[in-house]
């Protein structure tokens, strides 16, 4: 691979912080309700996308009755349907699940950017972590690999809500 070329090659990882400091850091359990709202639209891809999501849920020990599935049109829906749930406030987090394939015309653009954005909106104002599970993708065969990133987006929600729990919880207790 030259310098030119865009890397694809994303990971996670452990940050190292120095002794000294104090560090908040979320975990991932099956203590938390959790909605998901997904999109109908490719829904050969959502479908694969909720199951894997459904799947993980179950691994992590989520008990089915602490999940609300909302099914919405397309992704533009989902800020919409994300906000709703995060309103009830019955759900630590909210996972988004949707797919977006580019044609030809600028359409995707502007799908895919409110979406996004709308999705983050929805955590900043209600408070509650908003996962995001949308693909946004060239043609059907990047969706078809990118499918275990709905296995992320239910780890991310999950962890960033025991964050959030303990970041509460702390503020409730006595200054240092």
């Amino acid at each position: 691979m030259d310098g030119d070329e865009p890397s694809v090659e994303h990971t996670g990882g452990e940050l190292r912080v120095p002794e000294g400091y104090s560090v908040l850091t979320g975990s991932v359990d099956g203590r938390r309700a959790v909605g998901i709202v997904v999109s109908k639209f490719n829904a050969e891809i959502t479908n694969a996308l909720l199951e894997r999501a459904l799947a993980e849920l179950d691994e992590i020990g989520v008990p089915r009755d602490a999940v609300m599935i909302m099914p919405v049109p397309g992704a533009f829906e989902l800020p919409l349907a994300a906000m709703a749930l995060a309103k009830t406030r019955r759900y630590s987090a909210i996972v988004a699940l949707g797919c977006v394939i580019r044609g030809e015309t600028p359409h995707f653009d502007y799908i895919a950017s409110e979406a996004a954005s709308g999705l983050q909106l929805a955590a900043i104002e209600t408070g509650v972590p908003v996962s995001f599970g949308l693909l946004t993708v060239e043609n059907r065969k990047q969706a078809e690999e990118r499918i275990d990133r709905a296995a992320d987006a239910v780890r991310s929600a999950l962890e960033m809500a025991d964050v959030f729990s303990q970041l509460r919880a702390q503020a409730a207790g006595p200054l240092r």
